[in-house]
């Protein structure tokens, strides 16, 4: 069985993880620079970021780690983290995400959910992509979740203002993040590798803000793996010589069967146009590179 033990030799290159100041992100961020890479932390909370960079430095003294501040449900925040960006990127790792919330609004008017877990990346990864093309190899890895099944993408209600709910609100952003991985993957051909995660039931601060309430807490507690396990998808697909481009890896880590709504390349294309829209971010580099 794969393990992050498996992770080749990363030096030289550089890798973006979002929301790596907690949950998987930090083992994430933690396997990716023991291996080498250079990695930068994209934060919402540089504080917390900080402490979780020092926890990282102590189990990997020669780790080259960096810390900058991204918030996903800010645009404003998202571009100058991208002008502020130095150097090539090898590997992205969409990470950051909220779910389960009561219904709130983003910095730019988005509903929460859909704005952090689907736009925020997509304007990042458009943003970011001159540097991802620069050299060869380059990885998208955008975390979504089983949970794609609870969702619905309706164009007509994009801000859920004639019903909201919180799981299938979580459940839409997340068939959003599969529909923009095999769109970006088609899109981009072989020029980079796009694939998409689903971690599996773990102990987040998105399941504590969602799930771990009221008198079943506990037991569900003892069914979520640790964050270390959840982020050995991410790992596989950021790293593994034997990923190709539209996958959808879960636990294990093993390629999951996506189903016909995730498969759907209309509502993809259509998605892909109206997120460059919302966010003004254009994939132009996708064109001149044709």
């Amino acid at each position: 069985m794969w393990t992050p033990n498996d992770i080749p030799d990363l030096t030289g290159s550089t890798a973006v993880v979002t929301g790596a100041g907690g949950g998987i992100g930090v083992p994430t961020a933690l396997h990716l620079a023991r291996h080498g890479a250079r990695v930068v932390m994209a934060v919402r909370d540089l504080a917390r970021g900080e402490t979780v960079r020092s926890a990282i430095r102590s189990a990997a003294p020669n780790a080259r780690i960096e810390l900058q501040r991204l918030d996903l449900a800010d645009l404003s925040s998202v571009r100058a983290f991208a002008a502020a960006f130095d150097g090539p990127v090898n590997l992205l790792i969409n990470n950051a995400g909220v779910g389960m919330i009561p219904r709130r609004t983003t910095a730019d008017g988005f509903e929460m959910q859909f704005g952090t877990n689907h736009l925020g990346h997509f304007a990042l990864t458009g943003l970011l992509l001159p540097r991802l093309l620069a050299g060869p190899g380059s990885r998208v890895v955008t975390v979504s979740s089983d949970a794609y099944s609870l969702g619905r993408i309706d164009f007509d209600d994009l801000g859920l203002e004639r019903r909201y709910r919180r799981f299938s609100a979580y459940g839409r952003s997340k068939l959003a993040n599969l529909l923009f991985t095999l769109e970006l993957q088609r899109r981009a051909g072989g020029r980079l590798l796009s694939v998409a995660t689903h971690p599996g039931a773990t102990a987040t601060g998105i399941m504590k803000a969602g799930v771990l309430t009221g008198p079943v807490n506990a037991l569900i507690r003892l069914v979520l793996q640790p964050p270390d396990k959840g982020a050995a998808p991410s790992l596989y697909a950021a790293t593994s010589p034997e990923v190709t481009g539209g996958r959808f890896i879960g636990p294990g880590p093993k390629t999951l069967t996506l189903s016909p709504k995730a498969l759907d390349e209309t509502v993809a294309r259509r998605l892909w146009e109206t997120s460059e829209e919302l966010t003004g971010v254009r994939f132009e580099a996708l064109t001149q590179h044709s």
